[in-house]
């Protein structure tokens, strides 16, 4: 008999037979569940926006400091390196007093950090600027994919993954287009990029400001003033949860920081220097390197929400399996044409490969966390991930300077950094091991996990402690906690379906 991990990666067909057609489904969500949707995928195209500023702006930035490739990379690198600090603080912030504030707090202090560096004059505070930006960014990704998924639906959620995750290539494909038309007109140059960017996170903050808390935590507030819980006694009970939920699953963390580091290294490792390859390995000018970078994106967003789509029938391992085998098919295209139209293609197909897959992991990553800790969890594992992988711009700024290769410039022979084959051995290696390390993992594929009970109630480390609605109306009548306007998640605007009933999916087998 083939092992487990093999006859588990299409999911059982119990698992779908309560599913209701998607159509049905996507004609009853609400517009505030719309709208949560929507906040959750801004911030992340916010995060996105900036941090691609710099890898955009890498000739800028060596013209304006007087520094090699290799040097301006340090700022990717360092950023990449803080971020899972941010993703301890803010995670722990959300999973313990809710998405909202928490969320609203870290896209500001993005916006202020974004803002500063348009304004540095030397080096060294660009570095210490992106330094504690990394940790802003951090936080983002956690919050919002727990804000954006856990208010909708179970049958939408593999779709909504790939949506989400693909905010990331379309705050990618924003900075392109703002490099592209605004900073070759403006005095500001560069900084004008970095600007816009801290406006537009700014704007996000402002939309979710306006929103609601989740459905979630107005739920688990109403259970804990039902049983008359201090905040003392809840910052006590979320303490020892968490001490519990790590001692349970501490070889899951281990796996999911595994998993996330060759998702990152696969991330970064095909866009943090795409547009450097294409100018120096392949003497393309800034503007057809932007070009070629929107395009890309373009196949990112459609690789994310098809693979998202595809992934609530195949299940969410197999569909990761299947566009790493499309990475690997189409490096030749992405690395060997020196044509625009060639690597234009090559890195449409690639970004489809390499965000098909990762628009995925939203929804992989919620479904096998601990249910309570669905913020401080993915977040957590996604930025160690980021920060073991924060040196791939490095490297492959390193491997360019020993790796050469010679190009026609101006009809002359030049000698050049050879970023095409660096980078084609970095995410060939990478994806190979992306394969290996999805198949042996595990999958709860349509996990309940919006019905768990939050990190600070009694018994939330269990991977079956399910929140009861009744019980929660019972105590609330019962000690008048249901009489404060907005308190009682019926009287809120329920953006939970609670037609699913209350059965939960039986989680999987774990590591």
């Amino acid at each position: 008999m083939a092992p487990y991990f093999m006859r588990n990666l299409i999911p059982q067909r119990e698992r779908r037979q309560s599913a209701r057609p998607f159509f049905t489904v996507l004609s009853e969500v609400t517009w505030l569940q719309w709208a949560m949707f929507f906040s959750g995928w801004l911030a992340w195209t916010c995060d996105a926006i900036d941090f691609f500023s710099v890898s955009l702006s890498v000739t800028h930035l060596q013209d304006q400091f007087g520094k090699s490739t290799h040097d301006i990379t340090t700022a990717i690198t360092l950023t990449l390196l803080f971020r899972s600090v941010g993703a301890v603080i803010f995670g722990i912030l959300s999973d313990r007093f809710g998405r909202k504030w928490p969320l609203i707090w870290n896209l500001i202090l993005v916006a202020i950090l974004e803002l500063g560096a348009g304004f540095v004059q030397t080096f060294k505070q660009f570095l210490a600027l992106r330094s504690l930006f990394g940790i802003g960014m951090g936080g983002i990704w956690g919050l919002a994919a727990a804000t954006a998924l856990e208010n909708l639906p179970v049958e939408l959620r593999g779709i909504a993954s790939g949506f989400l995750q693909e905010g990331y290539a379309v705050g990618y494909l924003i900075a392109a287009v703002i490099n592209l038309f605004l900073v070759p007109e403006v005095s500001a140059s560069w900084r004008a990029l970095f600007w816009t960017a801290s406006g537009i996170s700014l704007f996000a903050a402002f939309i979710r400001m306006l929103l609601p808390e989740s459905e979630v935590f107005i739920k688990a507030k109403a259970l804990e003033r039902a049983q008359g819980q201090t905040t003392a006694n809840k910052t006590k009970v979320f303490i020892k949860e968490t001490k519990a939920m790590l001692k349970k699953h501490w070889l899951l963390c281990i796996y999911a920081c595994l998993l996330m580091t060759g998702f990152n290294f696969l991330s970064h490792g095909s866009q943090d220097l795409y547009p450097t390859y294409l100018t120096a390995s392949k003497g393309f000018s800034s503007r057809d390197a932007t070009v070629a970078t929107i395009i890309g994106n373009c196949g990112a967003v459609a690789g994310g929400v098809f693979a998202g789509w595809l992934s609530q029938y195949l299940g969410r391992r197999l569909t990761i399996v299947l566009h790493c085998f499309l990475i690997g098919a189409f490096i030749p295209l992405w690395i060997l044409p020196s044509s625009f139209a060639g690597l234009s293609a090559g890195a449409f197909f690639i970004q489809f490969g390499v965000q098909g897959a990762w628009g995925v992991i939203p929804i992989q990553l919620a479904e096998m966390s601990p249910p309570a800790f669905r913020a401080t969890f993915p977040g957590v594992a996604y930025q160690i991930g980021n920060m073991v992988s924060s040196a791939s711009a490095q490297i492959e700024a390193t491997g360019g300077e020993h790796l050469r290769t010679t190009i026609i410039v101006k009809g002359k022979p030049t000698d050049v950094p050879d970023y095409a084959t660096v980078q084609g051995i970095l995410i060939g290696v990478v994806t190979a091991f992306v394969i290996v390390v999805t198949i042996l993992g595990p999958e709860n594929h349509g996990s309940h996990f919006e019905k768990h009970k939050a990190a600070f109630l009694e018994g939330a480390a269990n991977d079956d402690a399910v929140m009861d609605d009744n019980e929660i109306n019972a105590r609330a009548a019962n000690t008048g906690a249901a009489g404060s306007e907005g308190d009682s998640p019926r009287d809120s605007g329920s953006v939970v379906d609670e037609k699913r009933g209350d059965r939960m999916v039986e989680r999987s087998e774990k590591v």
